[in-house]
C-alpha cells in the first residue's frame, strides 16, 4: 500500500507541478467564468466549481504533505550519514529531529553560543544586521 501511494503521489505531484497543469486549470476556470452567463450564474453553476476546487484542494494537501515527510526523512538521513562519516562530528545529534520544540531550540542555543564563544564571531543576528546595512 505504502509503495503504491508513494508512486501515485509521486506521478500526481510531478504533474501537478508542471507548466501545462496550470494552464488546464486556468483554462478550466475561465471556461466556467465565460458560460457564468449562459447558466444566469446560477447556485448550480456556482457550486461545480466551488465543489471541484475544493475536492482538488483537499487532496493535493495530502499529497503534497506526503512529498514534503519523505523529503524531510531522506534529507535527515543524509544528514545523519554526513555525522557518522565525519570523525569530529558529534554522532549525539544523529535522530534529534524525534525532540521537542522546546529541547530542539535549547540545543540550537547551546551550539550558537558554542560557536560564538570558539570562534569570536558575532551571532546571525549581528551578521545579518551587518549585512543589511551595507545594502
Amino acid at each position: 500500500m505504502d509503495r503504491i501511494f508513494t508512486r501515485i503521489a509521486a506521478l500526481v505531484a510531478g504533474f501537478a507541478g508542471q507548466p501545462l497543469t496550470f494552464l488546464l486549470a486556468l483554462a478550466i476556470v475561465t471556461s466556467w467564468a465565460v458560460t457564468g452567463p449562459l447558466f444566469s450564474f446560477s447556485d448550480t453553476w456556482q457550486l461545480v466549481i466551488n465543489t471541484g476546487t475544493t475536492i482538488v484542494t483537499f487532496l493535493m494537501v495530502f499529497l503534497i504533505q506526503n512529498s514534503q515527510n519523505r523529503d524531510a526523512a531522506a534529507m535527515q538521513a543524509k544528514l545523519d550519514e554526513l555525522i557518522r562519516a565525519i570523525a569530529d562530528a558529534r554522532g549525539q545529534f544523529i535522530g534529534i529531529e524525534h525532540l521537542t520544540d522546546t529541547q530542539i531550540e535549547a540545543i540550537r542555543a547551546k551550539l550558537e553560543h558554542e560557536a560564538e564563544a570558539e570562534n569570536g564571531k558575532a551571532s546571525a543576528d549581528e551578521s545579518v544586521e551587518r549585512l543589511l546595512d551595507r545594502y
